[in-house]
């Protein structure tokens, strides 16, 4: 049983309708957007005893204001239709996104639900990055195409032993391995970029 198994609160339903109009037809790593969100929301669940309703709502709509229509402005739309905590949880992982594109990206630990679900987001997208991978068959090559992820990799490691005393143990034990996974596949790849 899942965070997304009914009977669950009103919040997360219209959470996951609102997350699958907005996603439809997009994709995030090669897959369906909406897959990304619940897997997220998923794994805070898988990790998080009982998470708070409006954190799993934020978790499934956290990407909405890459795929949503800029009018009416989406912060808008989820501040009148969730309580104050969705809309400010998705703004923050926003800013963490768009952070991540700048040179030493700030990592902020002091925001719990923000943690949680930036901690899931980076299992969930690691995780299928390394999927994908395996199953191109060519998972050196798969990665020496993705510079800026491989750059990235410093930064998250450094997000996971920051975030460790924060996050559950599960939690951070799971991107820690997930990390390690992609530190070992990416090895070959880093170690000839610093010849």
């Amino acid at each position: 049983m899942t965070v997304l198994s009914p009977p669950r609160p009103a919040i997360i339903d219209r959470a996951l309708r609102d997350a699958r109009r907005w996603c439809a037809g997009h994709t995030i790593d090669d897959r369906p957007a909406l897959v990304h969100a619940v897997r997220v929301a998923v794994t805070i669940g898988d990790h998080v005893p009982q998470p708070p309703p409006d954190l799993v709502a934020a978790a499934l709509l956290h990407d909405v204001p890459d795929f949503a229509p800029a009018t009416p402005d989406i912060y808008q739309t989820l501040a009148a239709g969730y309580r104050p905590e969705v809309p400010r949880i998705i703004a923050a992982l926003q800013a963490e996104h768009r952070a991540l594109d700048e040179p030493d990206p700030p990592i902020s630990v002091n925001d719990l639900p923000v943690l949680l679900a930036s901690t899931a987001d980076k299992i969930v997208a690691v995780g299928s990055l390394l999927r994908r991978a395996h199953a191109s068959g060519d998972t050196p090559g798969f990665f020496a195409r993705r510079p800026a992820l491989l750059a990235l990799l410093p930064h998250f490691r450094v997000f996971q032993q920051t975030a460790h005393p924060r996050v559950p143990a599960s939690m951070s034990a799971r991107l820690d391995l997930t990390l390690t996974r992609l530190e070992q596949a990416t090895a070959t790849i880093q170690t000839a970029s610093t010849r």
